[in-house]
C-alpha cells in the first residue's frame, strides 16, 4: 500500500488482524494515531513520510498530544457508528441537498442493518485476504528475483517493487522519462548496501530546504554542495551532480555508485548515502558533514589566527592523509585498488579533533571524461599534478604519491606556493629558509628533516623512483 496517495487514518482494527505480518504504508498522506497493537509488527510496518501520522511507542513518530488522538480506540471514521465528515477532503462531492436530519441520523431498519453486516464482512476478508496474500509474497520474494532473466534488466516495475521492499532510505529514484540509472543491467547492490544507503528525494529537499542558497557551501564547474540536517538531526553535506555531467553508459555510472559504498576508512568523507533524481535529471551523494573546513583554509595564515596548525597537529595530519591514500590504493575484500586522481589540500577536510579526511574519493568514476578532465586545471595550477601525466593523459598510484609529496611541503611550510628559495631550503635543510614563521620555533628538527624527506622521494620525476604509500606510511611510523 506504499506510494498510492492514501489519506485518512489508519483503521485500528486491522491491527487485530492475526495474520498479518506486514503493513507497508511508506509515503503516503495518512494522518491521526497510530494504534499502540501495530508495535508487534516490529521491522514488518513502514510508515515513513506519513507526516500527519502521531503516536506512543514508535521512534520516528511524533507523540500525540490532543486527548482525542490518543485515545487508539476512538471511532474511524466512516465507521458503523460515526458518520462524520471532518475526513472528507476538500475535493469531494457531498450532495448539497442532504439535510443536517437526514445525515445524522441513519436508517436502523433490518434491511438496512443486514446489508451494512454483510458488506463489512466481504471488506474485512477482502483486507485479510490481501495481507495475507503480501506476507506470502514477502516471504518468497528475494531481491534477485526482480531481475528479468531473460535479458538480465530491471524493468521499471521490478525496480519500483525492489524500492517498496527496502528497509530503510537508500537510493530513491523518480520513475519518469529520461535518465535511470537503474533501468538497465543488474544493480549489483545487495539488500543490505540499498538498506544502508538509500535516501528519498523528499529526505534531501527537506534536508537542505530545497536546496536553498542559505546552505550552498560551494560550487565547481559540474556540482554544488549543500549543508543539510537530516530528521535524526545528523548533519550533512549535500552534492548535486548534474545529469549532464555523469557518464552516460548507466552501466558504468552504477558501478561507480557501488564502488563509492565500499569506500570506509577513518580518514574518508563518509558517505552516507545518495539518491538519484531523473525528474530533477541529478543525482544526490549525501556526505557526513566535517566542520572544520578544508587544508587550503590552513594555509597562508596571518600570525594569530585560529587556523594556524601546530606542530604535532601538522604531522598527525600528514599521517592521516596518508593512511587514507593507502587505504584506496589497497585492494581489500570487496573493495578495488583506486587512484584518488584529484588530491590537493582543498580535498582534505579538517574535522572537530583535527583529523583529516579525504574527499571526493572515487568521485571520478561517475564523471564524464570531460568533466574529470576540467577538474584537473586547478590541481595543475598549484602543482599536484604529476609530470608524467602530460606525456601519457594517465594516472596511477604514482600520481597520487606525487601529489602527497606536495602537500607535506605545503603543511610544513604553511604556504600554497613554494618559492624556489623554500625549495632550496628544503633540500639542504636549512630550516630558517623554508619553516613556517608561525611555529616560532616550536618544532622537532628531527620529524621535519625526516618529512622533508620523505616528500621530496615523493615528487621525483620518475614515478619509479617514487616510494608506495604503503612505503611512506611505513616511514612514518617510524618518524619519532
Amino acid at each position: 500500500m506504499s506510494f498510492n496517495n492514501l489519506f485518512g487514518s489508519i483503521p485500528t482494527r486491522l491491527a487485530d488482524v492475526p495474520l498479518l505480518e506486514f503493513l507497508d504504508i511508506r509515503n503516503n498522506s495518512l494522518s491521526g494515531n497510530v494504534s499502540p497493537a501495530l508495535k508487534r509488527l516490529n521491522a514488518g510496518f513502514r510508515y515513513e513520510n506519513n507526516y500527519g501520522l502521531c503516536g506512543n511507542g514508535f521512534p520516528d513518530l511524533e507523540i500525540c498530544g490532543s486527548p482525542d488522538l490518543i485515545n487508539p480506540n476512538r471511532p474511524e471514521a466512516f465507521g458503523p457508528k460515526n458518520h462524520s465528515t471532518k475526513d472528507i477532503p476538500e475535493s469531494a462531492k457531498v450532495p448539497s441537498n442532504c439535510s443536517e436530519a437526514r445525515c445524522s441520523n441513519p436508517s436502523k431498519s433490518p434491511q438496512a442493518s443486514l446489508v451494512v453486516g454483510v458488506i463489512g464482512t466481504i471488506v474485512a476478508l477482502t483486507v485479510i485476504g490481501l495481507f495475507a496474500f503480501s506476507a506470502y509474497r514477502r516471504r518468497k520474494q528475494k531481491i534477485g528475483s526482480t531481475f528479468d532473466t531473460s535479458d538480465s534488466r530491471l524493468s521499471t516495475d521490478q525496480v519500483k517493487e525492489v524500492y517498496r521492499r527496502s528497509a530503510s532510505p537508500l537510493i530513491s529514484l523518480e520513475y519518469s522519462s529520461g535518465w535511470d540509472p537503474l533501468a538497465k543491467g543488474g544493480t549489483g547492490f545487495s539488500q543490505e548496501v540499498f538498506e544502508s544507503f538509500m535516501f528519498n528525494l523528499e529526505d534531501v529537499e527537506r534536508a537542505t530546504h530545497c536546496f536553498s542558497e542559505t546552505n550552498l557551501l560551494g560550487k565547481s564547474n559540474f556540482s554544488a554542495t549543500y549543508k543539510g540536517i537530516l530528521r535524526d538531526g545528523s548533519v550533512v553535506a549535500v552534492k548535486c551532480i548534474a545529469k549532464t555531467s555523469c557518464r552516460t553508459d548507466e552501466a558504468e555510472f552504477l558501478k561507480g555508485l557501488k564502488l563509492l559504498t565500499s569506500l570506509k576508512h577513518t580518514n574518508l568523507v563518509r558517505l552516507r548515502g545518495f539518491c538519484c533524481s531523473k525528474g530533477r535529471g541529478e543525482c544526490f551523494l549525501i556526505y557526513e558533514f566535517v566542520a572544520n573546513g578544508n587544508l587550503l583554509q590552513y594555509l597562508d595564515v596571518n600570525k594569530g589566527s585560529d587556523k594556524k596548525l601546530e606542530w604535532s597537529t601538522r604531522v598527525s595530519i600528514i599521517n592521516g592523509i596518508a593512511e587514507g591514500i593507502k587505504y584506496i590504493h589497497a585492494n581489500k575484500g570487496k573493495k578495488p585498488a583506486i587512484v584518488h586522481q584529484n588530491i590537493c589540500a582543498e580535498k582534505v577536510l579538517i574535522d572537530h579533533w583535527n583529523n583529516p579526511l579525504l574527499s571526493d574519493s572515487g568521485l571520478h568514476k561517475l564523471l564524464a571524461d570531460d568533466i574529470v578532465f576540467s577538474t584537473l586545471k586547478a590541481s595543475a595550477a598549484m602543482g599536484y599534478l604529476a609530470p608524467e601525466y602530460t606525456t601519457t593523459g594517465r594516472f596511477t598510484e604514482k600520481s597520487d604519491v606525487y601529489a602527497f609529496g606536495k602537500l607535506v611541503l605545503q603543511i610544513i611550510i604553511g604556504k600554497r606556493n613554494i618559492t624556489p628559495g623554500m625549495w632550496q631550503g628544503a633540500e639542504n635543510c636549512k630550516f630558517e629558509d623554508f619553516m613556517d614563521p608561525n611555529l616560532e620555533g616550536n618544532f622537532s628538527e628531527h620529524e621535519a628533516a625526516k618529512l622533508v624527506a620523505i616528500a621530496l622521494r615523493c615528487i621525483q620525476e620518475s614515478p619509479f623512483c617514487r616510494p608506495s604509500m604503503e612505503n611512506v606510511v611505513q616511514e612514518l611510523s617510524r618518524l619519532s
